[in-house]
């Protein structure tokens, strides 16, 4: 396991979704302290979910300025824009609408009303992430020569699926071993609704920080999966790795076959 990995076991769905929420206030603050801005990518399911909840919900939210948080989706389920499995709805309803965010730092994954096809939304989001970088490229003293064609992510979220799939990148499948792009088109996913548009493995461990989510006894095993450094295809979790950290932030039942030495590691 990589040195960067940290976890940490909570003793519950409700503490686990709390503590992140405030974990991700302080690294907000902390990067904005840096740069005056921060940017973050959101994740859907019920921790992910939640735990956007119970960031509305902190007082400590307040000491956030949520008018400079950039925000993207690491995946979205390629649906009409008012449908109930829309991660962006979600998140929308959980925070979003109850904080004072700028519109246009939140950059919404196409819904399948707002473009002809699944092809025409992963390039639009494609052709959106490489805008925002070029133009913090170009307001930055980056001495590179040609600008990144993805933002700076300073946290990425990631549930995890009992069959260990990260975003929509389900094992096996084309997505999890797409290269040389920022997102792909997700057809026939194993988990309905069977369209979706997902940031790639290159795109999601370009963020700077990772944290893995998961609560629940069917994760157990993805988790242990993810932790004991499985192939990336059969269990895309474990492929998953920030350039300078990775958080696994489990509940008790999710990390039931973590190794005693790795929970030593907590952190």
């Amino acid at each position: 396991m990589s040195s960067n990995v940290r976890i940490t076991k909570h003793p519950s769905f409700d503490v686990l979704a709390a503590t992140t929420a405030a974990r991700l206030i302080t690294r907000l603050l902390d990067v904005q302290s840096e740069r005056g801005e921060a940017t973050v990518v959101l994740t859907g399911g019920s921790v992910g979910i939640a735990t956007l909840r119970e960031i509305a919900q902190s007082p400590a939210r307040l000491a956030v300025d949520w008018s400079k948080v950039n925000f993207w989706f690491g995946d979205d389920r390629f649906v009409p824009a008012d449908s109930a499995d829309r991660n962006a709805g979600q998140a929308a309803e959980a925070l979003l609408n109850h904080i004072d965010v700028d519109p246009a730092r939140v950059h919404v994954m196409p819904a399948s009303d707002t473009v002809a096809d699944l092809e025409e939304a992963v390039q639009q989001y494609v052709d959106e992430l490489a805008q925002a970088a070029r133009h913090e490229w170009e307001n930055s003293d980056d001495s590179a020569e040609q600008p990144p064609t993805v933002p700076r992510f300073d946290v990425l979220l990631l549930g995890l699926g009992p069959d260990a799939h990260i975003a929509s990148l389900f094992p096996d499948m084309a997505g999890i071993r797409a290269t040389g792009s920022n997102v792909v088109g997700v057809r026939n996913s194993p988990k309905p609704p069977p369209s979706r548009v997902s940031l790639t493995l290159e795109a999601i461990n370009s963020a700077s920080e990772i944290w893995i989510v998961a609560a629940g006894a069917d994760k157990a095993a993805a988790v242990g999966l993810g932790l004991a450094g499985a192939n990336t295809v059969q269990v895309p979790a474990s492929g998953a790795q920030g350039r300078n950290k990775t958080l696994w932030l489990l509940d008790e039942l999710s990390a039931a076959k973590v190794s005693a030495q790795l929970l030593r590691r907590e952190h």
